[in-house]
């Protein structure tokens, strides 16, 4: 009998490592919107620039990681990432100026791309037997929602014994620890002889005249909108716009008495269930129709933002808005780079869903920018969560189109 390949390889444990330290970094950044614009007397704008900044250059920078990994090696590319993330944040608390933020948020950007999906999920998609890629693919996705589980609330808990700048740089710290894990990082190229022979501007070419290709790349912006949006501004939201906390409900027992920590809790529940939807939703793409789970996961969503504000905004419905949200929340990163392997194949699969992940992060960038921006115009964040709606459901739309299958047998047919 075949032994089976197992499915938990040093690769896909070590990437796992690496996603939850960056993400957990990087989720926990909505905790800093109200001390840090209360600290440096700033707008709510300026700081949520800067956030938005930090999710378009990581969209920018993700192909670029994505072909230094593919050109030099994904161990140099991991390396450069940390070094430059590290960096960003210590600056970041050495600087006190909008601008200075705004500037060294590229910084971080380009360290979550050298530090995120599009190195790590390429990694670890050609280790993983063709058997268990999904799941794999699922397992290190949510591996950054566990960093989201502990990143805010970490946070939280550290800004009440020391300044938001000491905390900054003890997150760089971490970042700088990942670099000892990069030894075990190694996988095959899972390219055939034909796609190695391949020039990159061909693929590309061959990508970019593709209208699935396109489709993809419009459907993931919605993603991006949502989720920058919800981490940078959910937590203020639900300090400023949610009903009081009462003494002696269940929620105030648990030890949660103000809609601050509320928010930041919030912003955990996400992720943890999160865990448990992109494990689902990697299970079910090896089984069922990538397109079709996608457009049902973005119809989901829709339905569970609009209920949210349909109704009013309570300490339960955050609760249950969050373990709602958070089980369609990075479900659909394992299906996007799975979709984007399956047709166009592993040799450039890096930069390929680095360029569609940079739909994700101008959604990103969109979300975030437009969140603060509403917020300072009419005092709270109604119509940026209906934008936000209204962008999901097209993204159910756009993804049924979509031709799913290997774009060589699609040459053939033709």
């Amino acid at each position: 009998m075949e032994k089976k390949a197992p499915l938990f390889t040093p690769v896909l444990i070590v990437g796992c490592i690496i996603i939850l330290v960056s993400f957990a970094v990087r989720a926990s950044f909505g905790v800093f919107q109200i001390p840090i614009a209360d600290d440096l007397d700033w707008l709510r704008t300026e700081f949520s620039l800067a956030i938005a900044m930090q999710n378009l250059a990581w969209g920018i920078g993700q192909p670029i990681f994505g072909a230094i990994a593919e050109k030099m090696g994904d161990r140099k590319a991991i390396f450069l990432g940390a070094i430059i993330y590290a960096a960003g944040l210590v600056l970041t608390a050495m600087s006190s100026a909008p601008i200075a933020h705004q500037l060294y948020a590229w910084f971080i950007g380009f360290g979550v791309a050298g530090t995120g999906f599009g190195v790590i999920l390429a990694v670890v998609g050609r280790a993983a037997s063709e058997e268990n890629r999904s799941m794999a693919l699922a397992i290190a996705t949510a591996a950054g929602s566990a960093g989201q589980v502990f990143g805010a609330p970490l946070a939280e808990w550290m800004l009440t014994f020391m300044s938001w700048q000491v905390v900054f740089v003890w997150f760089a710290i971490s970042i700088l620890a990942l670099i000892v894990t990069l030894p075990i990082i190694h996988s095959p190229t899972m390219a055939t002889t034909k796609e190695l022979e391949e020039d990159l501007s061909k693929v590309l070419i061959r990508a970019f005249r593709d209208p699935s290709y396109a489709l993809i790349f419009i459907g993931f912006f919605s993603c991006g909108y949502q989720l920058a949006f919800i981490t940078a501004h959910f937590p203020a939201l639900v300090t400023e716009m949610c009903g009081p906390i009462q003494p002696g409900s269940v929620i105030y027992s648990i030890g949660i008495t103000t809609t601050s920590t509320l928010g930041a809790i919030a912003i955990a529940l996400i992720g943890l269930a999160n865990i448990v939807g992109t494990l689902a939703a990697g299970w079910a793409g090896k089984f069922y129709s990538k397109k079709y789970i996608l457009a049902g996961i973005y119809s989901a969503r829709t339905v569970v933002t609009a209920l949210f504000f349909l109704f009013p905004i309570t300490p339960l419905s955050v609760i249950w808005f969050s373990i709602g949200m958070g089980a369609l929340w990075l479900a659909t990163v394992p299906l996007t780079s799975g979709l984007v392997a399956y047709i166009y194949g592993f040799r450039y699969m890096g930069t390929l869903f680095g360029i569609v992940f940079f739909s994700h992060q101008l959604g990103s960038f969109v979300g975030v920018w437009l969140g603060g921006r509403m917020y300072d115009i009419y005092g709270d964040y109604t119509v940026v969560w209906w934008v936000g709606v209204a962008i999901g459901a097209f993204s159910a739309i756009v993804h049924l189109p979509i031709r799913e299958a290997p774009i060589k047998d699609q040459r053939l047919a033709t």
